[in-house]
């Protein structure tokens, strides 16, 4: 019985030695719980405006420097085919010949005639000269001198109409040469050997189109133009030195090698789409770009020397689908801001507004940091606002 109460005893002391160090261990802890938070550390990205040339992305398509469609101006059966479909021809060279026959009768039935014009016209020279001789000494009338001027002068005039009779025999024999109007690679023709054409037929033979150079005709927005008139206006944006040079972007993304210039602007907005169109000519010596493919042009469109661009990883949306940027402030504490981007350069986004030079744009961290809290700016973490290169300018959005 002694021992039981020894061992009960014992049991007691341990029990409350247990819980006198769960006591102390809870008051240690107490502190630490309800102690501050660490600020979290960011990287940040600190703005400074800087010299870009601006550019804008336009859709487009190439078009054909010249156009032409190859139709008869005589009738009548084709009898040969000169030309190879799809090959690159010259001005004037051979493509059709039509039958001739008719026209070549034609054309020598019109140079019998002249000849006969101009016997008669032979026979009637030398009767006025001796009809001016014998009216002056009244060997024939006046009346006879008079006939005899008048049929010379018929005689004359019945020798140029046969004159341009030939001509126009001659020139329909050489019509029944169907020449390339223009130099440029042909296409499929239309017809073939044994085919009956007409003369200003609806159809045309073939179509010949001069590739180099070549156009791209592109589309921007009316209200587009406007702003970049306002912003030349004002002075934030100047215009590039020179005629605009436009540079192409494939459909499969590929740059083209030669870069182009703007031809002009249409004088008129389609009331449909509110565009305006561009046209840009372009070298295209090894054939490269064809009639109606899709391109997508890249327009300088002046140069601004107060551009803010700042990493796109530090630019997000909001719910109303607004750009916005976590900023933190002189004070340490975190800014959330709301931003207009206006296009991009390489992995930058360019801010027309939102952000001024020295602000520090968050750019990693942005997990751990809300508006309205503190953050510290972790050592060796800032990024530098580089300039961006001169081959890439600044692509406004669309």
């Amino acid at each position: 019985m002694k021992n039981m109460h020894k061992n009960f005893m014992l049991l007691g002391a341990a029990a409350a030695v247990a819980a006198m160090v769960a006591g102390c261990g809870g008051k240690q802890a107490g502190p630490a719980q309800g102690g501050a938070q660490q600020a979290p550390e960011v990287a940040v990205f600190t703005v400074a405006p800087q010299t870009l040339a601006m550019s804008t992305e336009l859709p487009g398509r190439t078009a054909a420097y010249q156009v032409a469609e190859v139709r008869p101006q005589v009738g009548g059966l084709i009898q040969k085919r000169l030309f190879t479909e799809g090959a690159d021809v010259k001005a004037g060279v051979q493509l059709y010949q039509i039958d001739a026959a008719t026209y070549e009768a034609a054309f020598n039935s019109a140079k019998a005639n002249l000849a006969k014009a101009k016997a008669n016209l032979a026979a009637a020279t030398p009767k006025v000269a001796r009809y001016k001789e014998l009216v002056a000494i009244e060997g024939v009338s006046r009346q006879d001198y008079d006939d005899a001027v008048a049929a010379h002068e018929q005689a004359k005039a019945e020798v140029e109409a046969a004159q341009a009779a030939v001509d126009s025999a001659r020139i329909n024999v050489d019509y029944t040469k169907v020449a390339s109007p223009i130099s440029g690679r042909i296409s499929r023709s239309n017809v073939t050997p044994g085919a009956l054409v007409t003369a200003g037929q609806a159809t045309a033979l073939t179509t010949v189109q001069q590739l180099d150079p070549i156009y791209v005709d592109v589309t921007q927005s009316s209200e587009e133009l406007l702003r970049l008139k306002r912003e030349m206006e004002s002075g934030s944006l100047k215009k590039a030195n020179g005629q605009a040079a436009v540079t192409l972007l494939l459909a499969d993304g590929s740059k083209y090698a030669l870069p182009g210039k703007l031809q002009f602007s249409d004088v008129s907005v389609d009331p449909g789409t509110g565009n305006v169109t561009l046209r840009a000519l372009f070298p295209n010596p090894k054939h490269d770009l064809l009639p109606g493919m899709f391109v997508r042009a890249v327009l300088e469109t002046g140069v601004s020397e107060q551009a803010i661009a700042v990493p796109q990883m530090g630019v997000s949306r909001n719910p109303k689908g607004e750009a916005t940027a976590m900023v933190l402030n002189k004070e340490g504490k975190v800014e959330q801001r709301v931003l207009q981007t206006g296009g991009t350069i390489g992995d930058k986004w360019l801010v027309k507004s939102g952000l001024v030079s020295g602000d520090r744009v968050i750019v990693e961290g942005l997990q751990k940091v809300k508006p309205g809290a503190p953050a510290v700016v972790a050592k060796n973490s800032t990024v530098p606002a580089t300039t961006a290169a001169a081959d890439k300018p600044a692509v406004a959005a669309r």
